[in-house]
């Protein structure tokens, strides 16, 4: 049995106005409408619901033990959503945001823009840096909150974690190695001409950290500020990289670019959400905060949120996951 509210409301409506008409010009629909949704109604429960007389409908003994009851959950359902109404348009705010490359410019605008329909009152700033001036701004009081790529070596940052993504070598599709699936270190690393991200970057330090053992191969012909610089360049030819799979979504889904995993090195990495360790947490940024953990409940979907439809995609299953 799935009784919708809609059926509900057309039966209020045709109990308190004892006609399909009348009860369909109230609710703005059509006649037949109204009569299929009764129908399936008293089919879902069994037995009619009121007694025909000519062209009027009265309440029977079970459409009248119905009606207080069916008033009852839509008054509760309307009142559910003017509570949630309400406190959408009552929280107000403003938060500044700081964050690294990656999470700025490919994750963040998605989910604020998101935020931002839910609270509409609340305003949102946000800058990109890179890790190390992002943990400055942070420890300044510039930025509230701060959401990271890199390690944070302050002792007065508080960072949680956030989620995980992977770093993933880049080839144009003329290279080589887009025939392949895997770059292997062990013979890929000395042969190849590496575009690496400026330092600085948190993406950067854990390439490094991740090859240490392998860095006397590494052969840097440019260095650059921005990952759609870097990828530009693959793109062109001069050579490959390694970015984080969260900034490389649509090149790979248009095929501009070839994404190779790494044979052979764990190359996920923990993101995280930094703030100062006295900062005191207004409504606004907690609400904010824990609208983003959104993404921290979903490491098994695919956080390549090439488009807000993608967003959309995992807000529903985020939602319908907590009911279950």
């Amino acid at each position: 049995m799935s009784i919708t509210l809609r059926q509900l409301e057309i039966f209020i409506a045709v109990a308190e106005t004892a006609q399909v008409t009348k009860a369909s010009k109230k609710l703005f629909v059509t006649q037949s409408a109204v009569s299929m949704a009764l129908a399936e109604l008293e089919n879902q429960l069994g037995g009619s619901l009121f007694d025909r007389h000519g062209r009027s409908l009265l309440l029977n003994a079970r459409g009248r033990y119905l009606l207080p009851l069916a008033k009852d959950i839509t008054a509760q359902v309307s009142s559910i959503e003017t509570i949630m109404s309400e406190r959408n348009d009552t929280l107000t705010g403003h938060i500044n945001v700081v964050a690294s490359s990656a999470l700025g410019n490919y994750i963040l605008p998605y989910l604020i823009g998101a935020f931002k329909k839910a609270h509409p009152k609340v305003s949102i700033n946000m800058l990109v840096y890179n890790t190390k001036i992002a943990e400055g701004m942070v420890l300044d009081g510039t930025s509230d909150i701060g959401f990271v790529e890199g390690e944070i070596s302050s002792v007065d940052i508080n960072a949680r974690h956030w989620f995980k993504d992977e770093l993933v070598v880049l080839a144009a599709p003329s290279d080589p190695l887009a025939n392949r699936e895997i770059f292997d270190v062990e013979k890929d690393m000395k042969s190849s001409r590496w575009i690496m991200r400026e330092k600085g970057s948190g993406t950067a330090a854990i390439f490094r950290s991740k090859m240490k053992d392998h860095l006397d191969d590494l052969n840097v012909v440019m260095e650059m500020g921005h990952p759609e610089a870097v990828k530009r360049a693959v793109e062109s030819g001069v050579g490959i990289a390694c970015l984080s799979a969260l900034t490389i979504c649509r090149e790979v889904e248009n095929g501009w670019l070839k994404s190779l995993k790494v044979a052979g090195v764990d190359m996920k990495r923990q993101l995280y959400v930094i703030s100062r360790r006295d900062t005191q947490m207004s409504d606004a940024l907690a609400e904010f905060l824990a609208f983003c953990d959104v993404m921290s409940s979903s490491e098994e979907d695919n956080q390549c949120l090439s488009s807000p439809w993608k967003l959309q995609s995992l807000l529903a299953r985020h939602s319908s996951s907590k009911k279950k």
